[in-house]
């Protein structure tokens, strides 16, 4: 978590866990912390929330210190306060996860990191202080959220395949899904838009490129309507 002098801070901190999707892996995004407790190790990024400032300000501050940009996709996950989770002080963390598109930025661990890096979900390394329950839950909330929501799609470029699709799924909900099968729910659904553009300087048979229809999104949540209807997970 990140230095702040101790006139400008309180014993509320952020911590974050950022998600990128590359290569059909999830990655997380960490950094190498420079200070003490737990120098060297790897951990989620955070700071402690300045007196001025909100709760949600602070995360997207945050996320700007590292990224470089804001409004980007976040959601709070809940607070976590075992009095012993923070060995310097008594401080309670609130809990956010972000949805970025790795490639799109460039990082910056800030001045109490010595490197920021992505990692395969799988290569996680060991996380100090209560990361890996934090790290466990926002694993938990992205599950559920993308069986109900199309928040899959901040993961993805603006145009996709259908394959790039169904491996973001399979690389959140960690199971191998039947390629028919999938394509037939998803595009029965009507939410994508099947442009005139394919592939370009891929050495097997270009793909067609699609884009998520957010209109027709909207549209159909006011009757009720939720992506669980793919029911993925039931095959």
């Amino acid at each position: 978590m990140s230095e702040v002098p101790e006139s400008k801070l309180n014993s509320l901190s952020i911590d974050c866990v950022i998600f990128g999707f590359e290569d059909a892996q999830i990655k997380l995004l960490l950094i190498q912390r420079e200070l003490d407790p737990h120098r060297g190790s790897w951990s989620l990024p955070g700071g402690f929330i300045k007196m001025e400032e909100g709760i949600h300000a602070a995360s997207e501050r945050i996320l700007k210190e590292m990224t470089g940009v804001d409004n980007l996709y976040l959601e709070q996950l809940g607070a976590f306060g075992e009095v012993d989770r923070y060995p310097l002080k008594r401080v309670v963390t609130i809990a956010y996860y972000a949805l970025i598109k790795p490639g799109n930025y460039t990082l910056n661990p800030g001045p109490d990191a010595s490197e920021a890096r992505w990692f395969p979900l799988e290569e996680c390394p060991p996380l100090p202080f209560d990361h890996p329950d934090i790290l466990q839950s926002a694993i938990n909330t992205l599950q559920w959220k993308v069986q109900h929501q199309p928040i899959g799609f901040n993961l993805l470029p603006e145009k996709f395949t259908l394959l790039q699709l169904q491996e973001l799924y399979e690389a959140i909900l960690q199971v191998k899904l039947d390629k028919p099968n999938f394509r037939r729910k998803f595009t029965r659904l009507d939410l994508l838009e099947p442009l005139d553009e394919y592939q370009k300087a891929v050495s097997h048979r270009a793909a067609r490129l699609y884009r998520f229809d957010e209109a027709k999104y909207k549209e159909l949540t006011e009757t009720g309507f939720s992506l669980r209807e793919l029911r993925l997970m039931g095959g």
